[in-house]
C-alpha cells in the first residue's frame, strides 16, 4: 500500500464564528484536507469546536457556483437550471452598465450593496469605499447588523468610538464572568472551554449566565437568572441601583474619566428597588439578590455578552445598561474587567473597522462628522463623499420592496433566510429590477432570485485578513487551488468599479495592497496634535511587503508604529474630551407583546453543530446527526396547554409569517416561550424558514432587528405519516413537493430525509418505487394492522435507499442505517436486519451526541451500565468524547445522571 504525503501544512484562520481560531490545513494528494487547531494562535491555542474540525468535509466543489450566470427570467423556483452562462468579461460589463443606468437616471440612493461578516477585511473596504467614495451613498449594509450593530451603536455612546476594551486573557484573570444572553457552551464553544480551563486552575472563580432559556452553558453556572424575555435593562438598572446603594462607586475613575453619572443614576433609581426588578425580570428576589450582592463584592468582573442582549428593539440600552455598571465600579481598562461583546461571526469586527455598516464612515470615522467625511475623501482623493446614513438592512429591503432601490449586489449572505419578515424581503428581491449576487454557493433562497450570479472564491481558496471579537488580526490563507473561474470578492467589485470609470481608486494587485491602503487610513490624520485621535490605528501594519504580509502572524489592536501590540490608551476614550459617557437607559417592553391571537413568545438562535443557513455546515456528515431536522423547544405545560406531543410536528406562526418543526419538549425553556433554530432553509426543509416569523421592529439607535422576541403561537401539524428515507442521491424537488413536510441532512455517503404526509390512502409503496427507483433489487415490508411500510433497494450488495414510514413518529433510530451506506457489500445479517431498522447484535450507537467523534448516546450508556464510567473526564478516557470542544460536556453530564438515576 502506497503512503500519500500529506502537502506541508498552512496556517490559516476559522471561518464560522468570531472566536477567530487559528487552523492548521494540511491538503492531501486525494483532493482531502486534514484540519487541526492551531497551537500557537493566541485565541485557541490549538483547541477547536465540532464545526471547525469538520471544516475538512466542506470544502469540495460539490454544489458550487463556478461559472458567472446572467439570466433573463427569475422565477425564484428552477434554481438549478443556470444555463445562462457567461464569461467573466461579460457578466462585469452587464453588472457595471446596469448600476451605472440605474445612478444616472434614478441618482445613487437608487443603488445598494448589501455584505456580510462572512467577507475578509479587503473585500469590505474596497465595497465601501466605492459606495460612499465614488457613489457618494451610504447605502452599503451587511448581516452584521442583524448581530452585533447594538453593541457598535452601545459602544460608540459610551466610548465615543466602537471599541470592544477586553480580551480573551481577561476571562482567566477575572474572578466573576456573567454570560448574558450568550450560549456560550455551543455558539462560542472555544471561548467557553477557555472558562473552563479557568475554572479548574481556580475553582474561586464564579460564573453566572443571564438568560430566558437554561441552556447547555448554565451546566457549570453557580447561578442562573432566567429573566423575562427583554427585561435586560431592568435587571441592569436594578445592579446600577444596589451598587449605589452599597457605596460602590469608584468615585476617582468617575471624577477623572466619565460624564453624565446623574442622569443615569436617577433613570436607574426609579423602579430600582429590588423587589420590583425581580417582578419586572420575572425572578426570585433572593436569586436576583445574590447576583447583586457577588458584583457588588468582586472587583474583577467581565460581563461577556452576545445576541441575547443585541437582538431586540432595546438592545443598544441594553449594552448601554451593562457598561453603565462597569463605569461606576471603574471595572475597566482593568486585566479581568470590563464589559466584553462577542461577535457571532468571523470577520464582523474587521467589517466595523473599514465602515460596512451604513451608518458609519472607514477607520471608525463617523459619517455624520463634516471633518471625518473631508479626511476619508481626501484620503481617498475620491470625486464624492456619502453625506448622510444610508440604509439598515431591514430598511434596505423595504426599499427595494417599494422600488426605491431599483439594483442591489448581495455578497456572501443569504438574506432571504437571516432577514425578519423574510418572505417580504422575498418579494422584495422579485420586483427588483436588477438583483446581483456574489457567491460560492450556486443554489441558495437568494441565489434563485439573482439576475447576475458572480462565482466567489471559497473559504480556503481566498486570501486576506479577519479581526475577531477581541481585536485580533489573523490572516486567512489559501490551501487550496480556486477553480479556474472563482474570484475574490475585492476584484470583483474592483473591475465593476473600472468599468463604471474609476480606474484610479481600485488599481489593486492583491489583498496586500488594498490591506496596506486600510492600515494607512487608519492611521491617516490620527493623533492627539489634530485633536481626533481613535484607538483604532495600524500605522505599525501599513508598510508591509507582499511576503511580510504573507507572513502576518496573529496581532491585536490598536498597533501603533513603534508601540507594542494592542498598546491602549489607559482610559483615555474618543470623546471630545477624553471621558465616557453613563447613558440614561430607561426600561421599555418589547415593542409587540403577546396578545389573545399569538400568546407565546418566539426566541430565535443556534445550534451546537450548524452554522448560519448551513451552506458549508450542512455539508459535514458528522455535524448534522445532532440536531438533523429544525426543531421547537416547548415548555412541558405549554405542550399540554397546546395539545401538543413530543416528538411529532407542530406550526408555528406569527403575524408575519409560519414555520413547520418537530416538537422538543424541554423543561430548560421559559413557561409561555418557545424557541425556534435559525439554520435551515429552502434547500434543507420544506417550511423552516424562520427569518419568516421574526418581526420587523428594529432598534431606533442601531437598526437592529427583534430577534428574540415574537408574540407566536403553536399548533399540532396533523399528519397520517411519518417517516424517514435515507438515499445516496439528493432528492429533487419533485420527488418531494407531495409530502406535507421533509427535512434533509447530509450522511456518510448518504442524505436523510425525516418525512411527512397526509393522506390515509398514500401509497408508500408506488412513492417509494417512483422516486427512490434504480437498479438493483427491492425489498419490502408492509404490516397493514400497524400501517407500517418498510422498503430497501440493494444494487451489488450495497445499501442504495430505504424508507420506514408508520403512523406513529416512533421509528427505528436512523444510525445504524446509516452507517450500511459506507459498506461495499452488505453482510448477511445485516441484510437480514436491514427492514427490522436495527442490527442483530448491540451495533446500534444510538443518535449522536459527541460530533467531533461520532460517539453516540447508546455507545455511551453502555460505558456508563458496564464500564463504571460515571463522570464526564472517564468518559473521554474511554470513548474521547468530550475531549476536542467539549461543547458536549453537558449532555454527557446529563446522561450520566439519567443512566444513573435508572439504576437507582
Amino acid at each position: 500500500m502506497t503512503m500519500v504525503e500529506a502537502l506541508p501544512a498552512t496556517r490559516t484562520t476559522c471561518p464560522y464564528c468570531g472566536v477567530g481560531c487559528g487552523v492548521l490545513a494540511t491538503p492531501r494528494a486525494g483532493g482531502t484536507v486534514d484540519i487541526a487547531g492551531d497551537p500557537v494562535h493566541p485565541a485557541n491555542f490549538g483547541r477547536l469546536c465540532s464545526k471547525g474540525s469538520a471544516l475538512g468535509e466542506t470544502v469540495s466543489l460539490e454544489g458550487r457556483l463556478l461559472r458567472p450566470h446572467i439570466r433573463s427570467h427569475v422565477d425564484g423556483i428552477a434554481a438549478e437550471r443556470l444555463e445562462e452562462q457567461v464569461g467573466w468579461d461579460e457578466a462585469l460589463d452587464y453588472v457595471a452598465e446596469k448600476f451605472g443606468r440605474v445612478i444616472a437616471r434614478h441618482g445613487a440612493e437608487a443603488v445598494a450593496l448589501y455584505v456580510s461578516g462572512q467577507l475578509l477585511t479587503e473585500d469590505y473596504y474596497v465595497a465601501n469605499k466605492l459606495v460612499k467614495g465614488w457613489w457618494g451613498t451610504a447605502n452599503i449594509d451587511t448581516n452584521s447588523r442583524l448581530c452585533m450593530s447594538s453593541a457598535v451603536a452601545g459602544h460608540k455612546r459610551a466610548f465615543g468610538e466602537d471599541v470592544v476594551p477586553c480580551s480573551y486573557e481577561d476571562l482567566e484573570t477575572a474572578d466573576l464572568i456573567v454570560l448574558v444572553g450568550s450560549n456560550t457552551a455551543w455558539c462560542h464553544p472555544v471561548v467557553y472551554q477557555r472558562i473552563v480551563a479557568a475554572r479548574e486552575r481556580r475553582p474561586e472563580l464564579k460564573l453566572v449566565v443571564i438568560d430566558p432559556r437554561r441552556t447547555p452553558t448554565c451546566d457549570i453556572a453557580d447561578l442562573h437568572l432566567p429573566l423575562r424575555s427583554g427585561s435586560d435593562v431592568a435587571l441592569f438598572n436594578g445592579l446600577l441601583s444596589h451598587l449605589h446603594a452599597q457605596g460602590c462607586a469608584d468615585q476617582g475613575f468617575i471624577e477623572r474619566h466619565t460624564q453624565g453619572l446623574d442622569a443615569a443614576l436617577r433613570v436607574a433609581l426609579e423602579g430600582g428597588e429590588l423587589e420590583a426588578v425581580a417582578q419586572a425580570c420575572g425572578i426570585d428576589a433572593p436569586r436576583l439578590q445574590a447576583f447583586y450582592e457577588l458584583f457588588a463584592a468582586t472587583p474583577r468582573v467581565v460581563t461577556m455578552f452576545s445576541q441575547g442582549v443585541n437582538q431586540a428593539s432595546s438592545g443598544t440600552d441594553k449594552v448601554n445598561s451593562i457598561i453603565n455598571c462597569h463605569l461606576y465600579t471603574g471595572r475597566i481598562g482593568k486585566p479581568g474587567a470590563g464589559p466584553f461583546s462577542i461577535t457571532g461571526q468571523p470577520n464582523a469586527m474587521g467589517g466595523r473597522e473599514v465602515g460596512g455598516l451604513a451608518n458609519m464612515l472607514a477607520a471608525h470615522m463617523d459619517l455624520d462628522n463634516p471633518r471625518h467625511r473631508q479626511r476619508v475623501q481626501a484620503f481617498w482623493d475620491s470625486p464624492r463623499i456619502a453625506d448622510k446614513t444610508g440604509l439598515k438592512a431591514v430598511e434596505l429591503f423595504e426599499a427595494i420592496g417599494q422600488g426605491r432601490v431599483k439594483a442591489v449586489w448581495i455578497i456572501a449572505t443569504n438574506p432571504l433566510v437571516s432577514l425578519p419578515d423574510a418572505d417580504r424581503a422575498r418579494e422584495a428581491l422579485r420586483r427588483c429590477e436588477l438583483v446581483v449576487v456574489s457567491d460560492c454557493v450556486a443554489d441558495t433562497d437568494t441565489a434563485r432570485l439573482a439576475h447576475v450570479l458572480l462565482p466567489a472564491q471559497a473559504w480556503g481558496e481566498k486570501s486576506g485578513t479577519v479581526t475577531n471579537s477581541e481585536r485580533c488580526i489573523s490572516r486567512q490563507r489559501a490551501f487550496l487551488p480556486s477553480p479556474p473561474e472563482a474570484k475574490p470578492d475585492w476584484w470583483a467589485i474592483c473591475e465593476v468599479a473600472k468599468r463604471l470609470g474609476y480606474p484610479e481608486g481600485f488599481n489593486f494587485n492583491s489583498a496586500q495592497e488594498i490591506f496596506s491602503e486600510h492600515a494607512r487610513l487608519s492611521a491617516f490624520e490620527n493623533d492627539a496634535a489634530q485633536g481626533d485621535e481613535r484607538v483604532f490605528n495600524l500605522s505599525g501594519l501599513d508598510a508591509l511587503s507582499e511576503v511580510q504580509y504573507d507572513e502576518l502572524e496573529p496581532v491585536r489592536w490598536p498597533l501603533r508604529r513603534g508601540e507594542p501590540s494592542a498598546a491602549f490608551p489607559q482610559f483615555r476614550f474618543t470623546t471630545p474630551d477624553g471621558r465616557a459617557r453613563f447613558v440614561p437607559t430607561v426600561p421599555r417592553p418589547p415593542v409587540n407583546a403577546p396578545d389573545e391571537e399569538f400568546p407565546l413568545v418566539l426566541n430565535t438562535g443556534r445550534v451546537r453543530d450548524q452554522w448560519h443557513t448551513m451552506t458549508r455546515s450542512g455539508r459535514s456528515p458528522r455535524l448534522s446527526p445532532h440536531r438533523p431536522e429544525p426543531f421547537v423547544e416547548v415548555h412541558p405545560q405549554d405542550l399540554l396547554a397546546y395539545g401538543l406531543r413530543d416528538g411529532e410536528l407542530a406550526r408555528i406562526s406569527s403575524r408575519w409569517g409560519a414555520a413547520v418543526a418537530r416538537v422538543q419538549a424541554s423543561g430548560e425553556q421559559r413557561r409561555g416561550n418557545l424557541f425556534l433554530p435559525i439554520h435551515w432553509s429552502d434547500a434543507f426543509a420544506a417550511d423552516a424558514r424562520v427569518g419568516a416569523l421574526v418581526n420587523p421592529v428594529v432598534d431606533p439607535v442601531s437598526g437592529e432587528p427583534e430577534f428574540k422576541h415574537t408574540p407566536a403561537r403553536i399548533e399540532a401539524f396533523a399528519v397520517d405519516w411519518y417517516g424517514f428515507v435515507l438515499v445516496r442521491d439528493v432528492l429533487n424537488a419533485t420527488d418531494l413537493a407531495e409530502l406535507a413536510y421533509w427535512a434533509r441532512a447530509s450522511g456518510a455517503q448518504f442524505q436523510r430525509y425525516e418525512i411527512a404526509s397526509r393522506g390515509a390512502e398514500q401509497d408508500w409503496p408506488a412513492w417509494a418505487r417512483a422516486h427512490l427507483s434504480g437498479r438493483g433489487d427491492w425489498l419490502d415490508y408492509a404490516d397493514a394492522s400497524a400501517g407500517a411500510y418498510r422498503a430497501a433497494r440493494v444494487a451489488d450488495g450495497r445499501l442504495e435507499a430505504c424508507i420506514f414510514v408508520s403512523p406513529r413518529p416512533d421509528l427505528p433510530e436512523r444510525e445504524w442505517l446509516g452507517s450500511l451506506f459506507s459498506r461495499e457489500r452488505l453482510e448477511a445479517g445485516e441484510r437480514s436486519s436491514l427492514l427490522a431498522g436495527r442490527p442483530s447484535l448491540d451495533g446500534d450507537t444510538g443518535a449522536t451526541v459527541c460530533a467531533c467523534f461520532g460517539v453516540g448516546r447508546r455507545t455511551l450508556q453502555k460505558a456508563i451500565r458496564e464500564h463504571g464510567c460515571t463522570t464526564p473526564k472517564q468518559l473521554g478516557q474511554r470513548l474521547k468524547a468530550g475531549t476536542n470542544c467539549g461543547s458536549c460536556l453537558p449532555e454527557l453530564r446529563r446522561l450520566i445522571e439519567e443512566s444513573m438515576a435508572a439504576v437507582e
